[in-house]
């Protein structure tokens, strides 16, 4: 392999200048607050589609851009991250949806380590909910910028200073409304932009599949039309300003607080103010510890992470697909890139640029941009991929599995194609697949963090590798690491067992439940056993 030269003045400026002109988001929430459809109201906002699909399509509505899985769309969740790559006003938007239900968990806890900045969506009338909840505690962790999108305005709901309170005392995040709704939730009217006052009159469109008509209005003619709603909402907003709920850029930015915005994702009211609040607020890419501590800056030598791997979104080439957070440098298709763990050399021919399962090869990328790197079978989740000297960033870390079942065929004469599969949705962190000598290869243990986890992986063995199986479950409910020397001592208690992680050869030791863990604790406290990454975060954060 060739020995890379140095990155020039000229060259590192061009990296900086489009690092700058990066936004890379993911959109959390919990389950069925919108998530989905608020996607592909951005998109289509950002003119990167003509027409917005939604979860249950009606009429000459598609399905949604984001969730591209047969599965998704049968049962209308998000069950895999998806990312939307779009161009919108100068500006390069790298779009994450994720799942929202706390089964998949793990897969928006890796997304949240490939972004800059997180859309946070609150149901109007349910407000923070558990999962919420979870989702801000990794948030605030990582001291992510987080933008919180009200959203099902024009649903029954609760009353906006409600909302501000319970998001200020239940998660110490100082909210600062960007804008503010005229008409009560299930009454949706308009919005007053707080900056230059401006309200907005919003007009639903047949279906919500296309913008919504809006219409400026002074204050004048504003009090004409509305009314007492239209008075209401003026105090309110003067109450805002008197308690000195400003949007703050550097409270935002340290996490400390969170601009605000109202609207309703489904007939795009107030999505196109959501959008320019990502372009305008939202950070662009900044340098990223490696695991040395040291900050690697946008404009050295390419460097990037592997946040998820995907296999056979095309079904008619059964392709695996690893998907790359750029950090540092300028790609171009064809280089000759580092794998970190091996040392081994990578080649990039085969990369495309991903807008839900549509794909296109894409030549050249910056930090912040996602690209999906096609029959990456040499790669894994928290890979490092770097041009020049050796760097290294941090792993992500998989979440404690709760629920175990065996796996096995059900046609013993497709044993191939049933190891294949279970090897595939490993590698991809569908599952954690454990094994033993003493269950062998053909009833290895599959763990998830929760039961739909199973569902997926039933699904797609039969769908995708033609082999389905059957999943017994078992009845450990806790998992923890250990090492060689306490293995065979857990090993051999009763309600305990030893098993090794097929990815990373990690002894995990599963337990019957705490209340056995506790017991075992108790009676060898020089054993090894530790926490792992807890599934709703809590042992962590």
């Amino acid at each position: 392999m060739t020995t890379t030269a140095p990155v020039s003045e000229k060259a590192a400026a061009a990296v900086t200048r489009e690092a700058g002109r990066r936004r890379t988001f993911a959109v959390i929430s919990h389950p069925d607050a919108g998530k989905s459809t608020l996607t592909e109201a951005l998109a289509l906002h950002a003119a990167a589609i003509s027409s917005a699909g939604a979860v249950h399509g009606k009429g000459d509505r598609k399905g949604v851009t984001s969730d591209w899985m047969d599965m998704e769309q049968d049962r209308g969740i998000s069950i895999t991250s998806a990312a939307l790559r779009i161009d919108y006003h100068d500006r390069v938007l790298n779009l994450v949806d994720t799942p929202g239900h706390a089964d998949f968990s793990e897969d928006t806890y890796r997304v949240l380590s490939a972004v800059d900045c997180a859309i946070m969506l609150l149901d109007s009338a349910k407000g923070l909910e558990p999962q919420t909840l979870k989702l801000f505690d990794v948030c605030r962790a990582r001291r992510m910028p987080v933008i919180t999108f009200v959203n099902k305005w024009d649903r029954p709901g609760r009353e906006p200073l409600e909302l501000l309170d319970e998001i200020e005392q239940r998660i110490g995040l100082r909210p600062t409304p960007l804008n503010w709704p005229v008409g009560i939730a299930g009454d949706f009217r308009g919005l007053v932009d707080r900056g230059n006052g401006v309200y907005t009159k919003m007009t639903r469109t047949p279906g919500g599949a296309t913008k919504a008509v809006e219409e400026a209005l002074t204050h004048e003619q504003a009090a004409r039309i509305e009314g007492t709603e239209w008075d209401q909402a003026v105090e309110e907003i003067e109450l805002l300003e008197a308690l000195g709920a400003d949007f703050d850029a550097a409270s935002f930015l340290a996490g400390e607080s969170s601009p605000v915005l109202f609207g309703a994702a489904l007939p795009n009211f107030g999505v196109g103010r959501l959008l320019e609040a990502i372009v305008e607020l939202a950070p662009a890419p900044s340098p990223k510890p490696d695991v040395k501590g040291e900050l690697r800056r946008v404009e050295q030598l390419f460097s990037g992470q592997v946040f998820k791997m995907q296999a056979n979104m095309d079904k008619n080439h059964r392709d695996r697909m690893a998907f790359l957070r750029i950090t540092s440098g300028r790609f171009d298709r064809g280089m000759v890139l580092t794998h970190a763990s091996t040392g081994r050399p990578f080649a990039t021919k085969y990369t495309q640029a991903v807008f839900g399962s549509d794909r296109s090869t894409i030549d050249t990328a910056y930090p912040g941009d996602v690209i999906a790197l096609v029959n990456a079978q040499a790669l894994a989740v928290g890979d490092t991929l770097y041009d020049g000297p050796k760097v290294d960033f941090p792993p992500i870390p998989s979440f404690a599995p709760e629920h175990f079942v065996v796996a096995r065929a059900v046609d013993a004469g497709k044993y191939k194609q049933f190891q294949r599969g279970i090897a595939q949705l490993d590698a991809e962190g569908v599952v954690q697949v454990l094994t033993s000598d003493v269950r062998g290869e053909q009833a290895p243990v599959l763990a998830a963090v929760g039961p739909l986890q199973f569902d997926v992986v039933r699904h797609r063995m039969e769908q995708e590798f033609r082999s389905p199986i059957e999943a017994s479950p078992l009845e450990y409910s806790v998992a923890r690491r250990t090492d060689t020397e306490s293995a065979p001592v857990l090993h051999a208690l009763s309600g305990a067992e030893v098993l090794k992680r097929r990815t990373d050869g990690e002894l995990l030791v599963l337990v019957h439940n705490k209340w056995r863990l506790k017991v075992i604790e108790r009676d060898h406290p020089t054993l090894f056993m530790e926490p792992l990454l807890a599934g709703g975060v809590d042992e962590e954060y």
